[in-house]
């Protein structure tokens, strides 16, 4: 068990009531009527709604399973969900059809005396006058005017435009996942190459000076010149391989999550600009205040690799890269992630001069070993301390801060003591310079985060794209961008966009994949129930229109459309069809007792409304309790508002294009469809 089989749960709990509910409210119908024994009752209740329920079970299980299949990062992390609810709702049916009778019979009472017609028909309609009353006026206009249909569905059809139109607009931003609140907090600091370590501690302690006043912060600890102990932000972030004097990294821990208001995205936005400021008062190259990531490891939020024939043409393209996202609104934390060089002294000894002094190259190099990295020369062994401690001789940092402490530093010889200036000449070097490589490949990152007004890396690679491409090479071929692997050569310049990008398009797009695969075969189960090519269509209308409610409630929560948010709408696909199910089933039992096109919807629509309410209901509880999370309430809000709106919806969509469709076929001389398991009988 983990978190998401968890959440995994409560999001099966939701909809595992659903074939009992529906079983459930029929039986307790059957016995309100009191037409039969409770027995046959149940028996009889239970097989009127048993095709829809067993049809509507595998719409569910069709719509989850093929989620299963995603791969990236996010396959195996998400994968729970749609396995565990799958295999749930299988065994919920024959929960429903097993057990929900029973229990109805040992717990449900009522009175076997049978009354008169009479006096049950009055009792039916005191209970349903309400809904006779509100149906009547909704369903009739609609049935007896063609205008008013086709001003009904536009109407429908236009919220769902608008709701579209919400996403494209960017009011509502799509993420990979939303961010979390950890109790944890980074900020990394990169000095000029050569600043020593004492210059960039100065720095860095300046910047937790003013990060320890900020009232959710509880303690930090300053780690210069060597990575911080080894974490998750560590190993994505690629932080254990920060060892030079320049590089600092301040870990910060927060108090508890449940001790703040404030979520910790919220505190690093809010800390972000006068840390920014403070380094760069002090000239700093690079400072981020850094967060945990929430879902699948990535090196950064945007994340642009540069291949190419040589390593300098890399660097030069990725220096313009970077250019391009410090002058881009939103783009935040802007780097290189390329091993900087390090300034160092290379010492020539002059060796007339050594043997002159009656000296050896070797006494040189060991004393200035000595001096800088120091000799142990002994052991203290003591009582209080179970291992010895260690004797070190080394010159004191005041006579080592600089090269010329170094240099004035006097050798002694037979003749005196001689400086070390005298006997050495210092020229400036640099260190190796180490190349990042991926799957062999030598590549230089490109790094940066988004703030909250982007929210999402989606929309500036989107909007860097042709500037991207116009960026003028070594070698004048341009650069080629890739937005899924890797390029197999390095003849010319490559970007490929990683970090959470790629996640989200890996994801998003295997999602919509499941959900086309899911439609598909959707369709063609109903077509095989129904024996007919437009049911089908009917039965799937309302599948769109929990974009009405689910769009609209990302945009009034304030959520990001995030990849929970896509497995919410993948389940009402199915979820929602049980609605539709009950009520064309209801109709066609009704249109072969002889009644009216009318009237059968009309009676459908009372009947079927109270289980399709409690399913709904049932569906909305359940998923309210996971909409304080931070990572899974898209899936609740999608569930949530999904269902509200698509529940309504469907109780007048499905009808009015029934209506249409059977209506248009009657007046043809053709016969409505039916379920498989019935006779088609002549019209």
């Amino acid at each position: 068990l983990n978190r998401v089989t968890l959440f995994a749960l409560i999001f099966s709990i939701g909809i595992l009531v659903d074939n009992s509910i529906v079983v459930l409210e029929n039986i307790h119908r059957w016995f309100s009527m009191r037409k039969l024994p409770m027995e046959e009752a149940a028996v009889v209740a239970t097989d009127e709604v048993g095709n829809p329920t067993i049809l509507a079970t595998f719409a569910v299980i069709v719509a989850l399973l093929p989620m299963a299949f995603v791969t990236g990062l996010m396959g195996p992390y998400m994968r729970p969900i749609p396995i565990n609810s799958s295999v749930a709702m299988f065994f919920s049916m024959l929960l429903a059809f097993i057990l929900t009778p029973y229990l109805a019979i040992r717990w449900l009472k009522h009175d076997e005396a049978h009354e008169s017609p009479e006096a049950l028909e009055r009792e039916d309609e005191a209970r349903a006058g309400f809904l006779v009353r509100l149906f009547n006026k909704i369903y009739m206009p609609l049935f007896n005017s063609r205008a008013k249909r086709w001003i009904f569905l536009g109407f429908a059809g236009m919220l769902l435009v608008v709701s579209v139109l919400l996403l494209v607009s960017r009011a509502v931003l799509v993420k990979m996942l939303p961010y979390d609140n950890k109790s944890e907090l980074q900020v990394v600091l990169d000095m000029p190459e050569g600043t020593p370590l004492q210059e960039t501690y100065r720095v860095a302690k300046q910047i937790a000076d003013y990060i320890k006043n900020t009232n959710e912060v509880k303690n930090y600890v300053i780690y210069v010149g060597q990575p911080a102990p080894f974490d998750f932000n560590g190993l994505v972030r690629h932080y254990y391989l920060r060892e030079a004097p320049n590089l600092a990294q301040i870990h910060i821990n927060l108090i508890g999550k449940y001790d703040r208001k404030a979520q910790s995205h919220e505190i690093a936005e809010r800390i972000r600009d006068e840390v920014a400021r403070i380094a760069k008062a002090n000239g700093a190259k690079y400072v981020a205040v850094v967060e945990p990531p929430p879902g699948p490891p990535v090196l950064s939020p945007i994340v642009a690799e540069v291949y190419g024939p040589d390593h300098k043409g890399q660097l030069e393209v990725a220096n313009q890269i970077k250019k391009i996202f410090e002058n881009t609104p939103g783009i935040i934390d802007v780097g290189i992630y390329d091993n900087y060089l390090q300034r160092e002294f290379q010492i020539d000894i002059d060796r007339e001069k050594v043997k002159r002094y009656g000296l050896s190259e070797d006494v040189i190099v060991k004393t200035v070993r000595i001096a800088l990295a120091g000799h142990k020369v002994g052991l203290i062994h003591s009582s209080d301390d179970l291992h010895p401690v260690s004797i070190v001789v080394r010159l004191d940092e005041k006579y080592r801060g600089s090269i010329e402490d170094i240099l004035s530093m006097k050798i002694p010889t037979p003749m005196g003591g001689i400086p070390l200036n005298t006997l050495v000449t210092v020229k400036p070097a640099t260190t190796e310079h180490d190349i990042y490589r991926k799957n062999l490949q030598p590549v230089v990152y490109v790094i940066a985060n988004v703030n909250d007004k982007l929210g999402s890396p989606v929309y500036p690679i989107l909007d860097l794209w042709d500037k991207i491409k116009n960026i003028k090479t070594p070698d004048g071929k341009g650069v080629e961008e890739l937005l899924t692997h890797q390029p197999e050569l390095t003849d010319r310049y490559y970007v490929k966009w990683d970090g959470e990008w790629q996640v989200t398009y890996e994801t998003f797009r295997d999602m919509g994949i499941a959900f086309g695969v899911a439609i598909v075969v959707l369709y063609i189960l109903l077509v095989g129930w129904f024996k007919s090519f437009k049911m089908p269509a009917v039965i799937m209308s309302p599948i769109p229109f929990t974009l009405v409610g689910i769009v609209p409630g990302h945009f009034l929560m304030g959520a990001f459309f995030t990849a929970t948010s896509m497995i919410g709408f993948i389940a009402l696909a199915g979820i929602i069809l049980r609605n539709s199910i009950l009520l064309v089933e209801f109709a066609e039992q009704k249109l072969k007792e002889g009644l009216s096109l009318e009237e059968a919807l009309l009676e459908a629509g009372i009947v079927r409304t109270r289980p399709i309410l409690l399913t709904a209901a049932a569906i909305v509880v359940g998923a309210f309790v996971i909409i304080f999370d931070p990572i899974f309430n898209g899936l609740a809000i999608a569930l949530i508002f999904g269902t509200i709106a698509s529940t309504l919806l469907t109780l007048v969509v499905v009808p009015v294009l029934y209506y249409m469709i059977v209506g248009e076929e009657r007046k043809l001389h053709l016969c409505p469809a039916v379920p498989i398991d019935a006779k088609k009988e002549e019209c």
